[in-house]
């Protein structure tokens, strides 16, 4: 392989592809990350994970230094620490669909990140440590100001049962999904997916999608992993992730990303 087929971008989710279980990224997958940006193609990190989460992995964002966050719903600079661009809930239609849903599912909690806060119901039930600011609060003062997703969580369901049941509670007012959470579905503004900014970055970078690989490993990367032109599912994945992409990468515990990377990036012989 030379360099001209080498992919021009790189798109990976994090949790449970890029990074392991126990939450760290191999000294491995940094160096298959590094040595592919200085081979010339661009490396972005494509997450759920609110814009806080990021900052600890700054140093794989490259030279262009931005990151794509909240399942789409924000292009960040993580070297800045700035939202670039976002695509945020209305209010008004937020707290519209967190009452359809609760109508249908009262046991559900609710939960928001903005782009530079995160906020939760009291009886929301928090599986990380919260920021010292979170903002504690019913839902209506949760959605009394643009969101970038609403976290909408179950004490029973199983994140593919609720997703089922919510998404035909919102339609098309919003866009509902999963990263693999237990329990927890995830509300985007309608038209926000990570595939959607992915394709505003690129083209911002000159790159199409038939210049792009992506990697992922829940419901949520299955519109990034469509656009690509080369798409890669993690063997830990969920089956429709394992069903839709072209090629099956180790598991993120065997740090598969890197293992593709240093078979597409090593040196010609």
């Amino acid at each position: 392989m030379t360099a001209s087929y080498y992919p021009r971008l790189i798109a990976t989710d994090l949790d449970g592809t890029l990074v392991r279980s126990d939450g760290t990224v191999s000294a491995r997958t940094r160096a298959a990350v590094l040595a592919a940006q200085r081979a010339g193609s661009v490396f972005v990190m494509v997450t759920a994970r609110p814009p806080r989460w990021l900052h600890d992995l700054s140093y794989l964002v490259g030279d262009h230094g931005v990151a794509i966050v909240a399942n789409g719903a924000i292009l960040y600079n993580v070297v800045d620490r700035t939202p670039i661009r976002t695509r945020l809930i209305d209010p008004a239609v937020g707290l519209e669909v967190a009452y359809a849903i609760r109508a249908e599912l009262p046991d559900v909690q609710f939960a928001i990140e903005r782009p530079d806060r995160y906020g939760q119901e009291p009886v929301y039930l928090n599986r990380w440590p919260k920021p010292d600011d979170t903002l504690i609060a019913a839902v209506d003062v949760l959605l009394a100001e643009p969101a970038a997703k609403l976290l909408v969580r179950h004490p029973s369901l199983q994140s593919d049962e609720l997703l089922a049941r919510v998404t035909p509670l919102v339609g098309q007012r919003v866009t509902a999904s999963h990263s693999g959470g237990h329990g927890l579905v995830e509300i985007s503004a309608s038209g926000v997916s990570k595939a959607a900014m992915l394709a505003d970055f690129a083209a911002t970078q000159g790159i199409s999608a038939a210049e792009t690989i992506a990697f992922g490993d829940s419901i949520n990367d299955l519109p990034m992993l469509a656009w690509a032109g080369r798409s890669y599912g993690m063997a830990n994945a969920h089956p429709e992730v394992l069903a839709l992409v072209d090629e099956t990468a180790p598991a993120n515990d065997e740090d598969g990303v890197a293992a593709v990377l240093e078979e597409l990036f090593q040196p010609v012989k």
